[in-house]
């Protein structure tokens, strides 16, 4: 039991919690707050699908025209696989990419319309908001992993259908997503500006594609692309996809280490976002 300084003593239930309850308390809580945050992407994407409809027209383009093309010129070594089983995990993931390095853009709206100012003064932890707002992005990407696994059926790519393939499938297309979407969110806590935003994701996308395993092996690359190619997140979650996805792929550092880098990644990033979040309303 606690006395005040004039010696009146105070029940035990009116203590103050200590200082590492607090902190399990809030570790407890910390799921639930990132699942709140989900669920307001999931009430504004039910309401308005025509975003996902739209972003599924540039993975269409490429699996029907540069996959159906290159798997006749037989360009590309491939190995076991033809060229289009080869590409559609490339192309799903650069679907996530594509989606995911975007994303940043939208804490800019709302900081202007002044959301984020509420958000921020919120006992909410500055980790959940991030990792809520990337789990978000998880959510788009699998609503357009769904479409990509479609388009790849009908176009006689050969997929494995296995529930615990396809159930792994899920988790690395969200980590993928967590991953480039917090990475979005640092860029947007640096620049804090929209026009500013747009240019440098339009000049990361292609990099990050190209330099990574997505629709060519990393064995035809020369040696400076290559090291780039190991240091790229991208290729983890291609190699991963590839092997998961495809029946007779395989990975080529190992799916472990693959999922491993990408958790890594997630948890590197965003501890770095957490600490820049508040730049956003300065």
């Amino acid at each position: 039991m606690k006395t005040l300084q004039n010696n009146i003593a105070l029940p035990a239930w009116v203590e103050p919690p200590s200082e590492s309850s607090w902190k399990s308390s809030n570790l407890l809580r910390l799921p639930g707050q990132c699942l709140a945050l989900v669920e307001i992407e999931f009430l504004k994407l039910r309401r308005d699908p025509t975003d996902l409809i739209a972003r599924a027209v540039q993975p269409a383009l490429w699996l029907l025209i540069f996959g159906n093309v290159f798997s006749k010129l037989r360009a590309v070594p491939t190995g076991d696989l033809n060229y289009l089983d080869f590409m559609a995990p490339g192309i799903l993931a650069q679907s996530v990419l594509f989606l995911a390095i975007f994303y940043g853009i939208g804490v800019i709206w709302e900081r202007d319309l002044g959301i984020m100012h509420k958000l921020l003064v919120s006992p909410t932890p500055r980790v959940a908001l991030v990792l809520g707002k990337a789990l978000s992005a998880g959510l788009r990407a699998l609503a357009q992993a769904a479409f990509i696994y479609v388009l790849s059926w009908l176009l006689g790519v050969h997929l494995n259908w296995h529930v615990p393939a396809l159930l792994v499938v899920g988790i690395v297309v969200v980590l993928g997503a967590t991953a480039f979407s917090t990475f979005s969110l640092i860029i947007a806590c640096i620049v804090k500006s929209r026009e500013r935003f747009m240019g440098i994701g339009q000049v990361l996308t292609m990099p990050l594609f190209f330099a990574s395993n997505a629709i060519y092996p990393i064995a035809i690359m020369p040696p400076w692309l290559k090291a780039v190619a190991h240091v790229n997140p991208l290729t983890y979650q291609v190699d991963a996809l590839r092997a998961l996805m495809i029946r007779g792929g395989a990975s080529q550092f190992g799916l472990g280490l693959d999922i491993a880098i990408l958790v890594g990644v997630v948890a590197l990033l965003t501890a770095v976002c957490a600490k820049l979040y508040g730049n956003l309303v300065r």
